[in-house]
């Protein structure tokens, strides 16, 4: 018998709508950049901590993966950066909101943060991110990867300058191109069964 915690419900694509909404200021359109501006906070406010969202949807009973793109090559999940003593879930529901909600602060939208998929590290200031941490390190960053459950029908709000890409979780799998969080999102999700609900 399957454990209904590890069903995950997905929705197509089609039920959700999607809207434009005001640009947002992103401060890292390149690795280059977010890498630097990492060294500068590091020596302010010590190693940043960060969480992300796992959303899901449907198409053709096949699991998509909702990423960001922002600017020509860089791909991420969204959510950001915990402000100092924030708990994860609040700041990841803060965050979605930031990114997803509509410019509207009586509109609450009702984020079903799940579990934890998965804990990365950034020992140094560079690219190079790992799934531990040797205890004689000082990690950079530590970024917690959260799996949300979507409501169907929810309206999204997509800042203007970013793209929004429902990708393939068998087009993530292993693949470079998105980074190693990112390609590591199917095997994470591995334990779980989709339940694809069609309306």
């Amino acid at each position: 018998m399957m454990d209904n915690s590890r069903v995950v419900n997905t929705y197509p694509l089609s039920s959700y709508h999607f809207y434009i909404k005001d640009q947002k200021t992103e401060k890292n359109y390149s690795v280059r950049a977010r890498l630097s501006r990492l060294r500068l906070n590091y020596s302010i406010e010590g190693m940043k901590r960060s969480v992300e969202g796992v959303l899901l949807v449907q198409e053709h009973n096949f699991p998509y993966v909702l990423v960001f793109k922002i600017g020509d090559t860089l791909h991420k999940l969204p959510g950001g950066k915990l402000r100092p003593g924030e708990d994860e879930i609040e700041g990841l529901k803060r965050k979605l909101s930031s990114k997803f909600a509509r410019n509207n602060p009586e509109h609450q939208q009702n984020w079903q943060i799940r579990e934890c998929l998965g804990i990365w590290w950034r020992p140094n200031f560079d690219n190079v991110l790992y799934p531990y941490c040797d205890s004689h390190i000082q990690p950079k960053e530590c970024t917690k990867i959260y799996l949300v459950q979507l409501s169907a029908g929810e309206s999204l709000g997509v800042p203007e300058n970013f793209k929004l890409l429902a990708v393939p979780l068998f087009e993530l799998h292993d693949n470079g191109k998105y980074g190693r969080v990112l390609s590591s999102i199917p095997r994470q999700l591995s334990t779980f069964r989709f339940n694809h609900i069609s309306p």
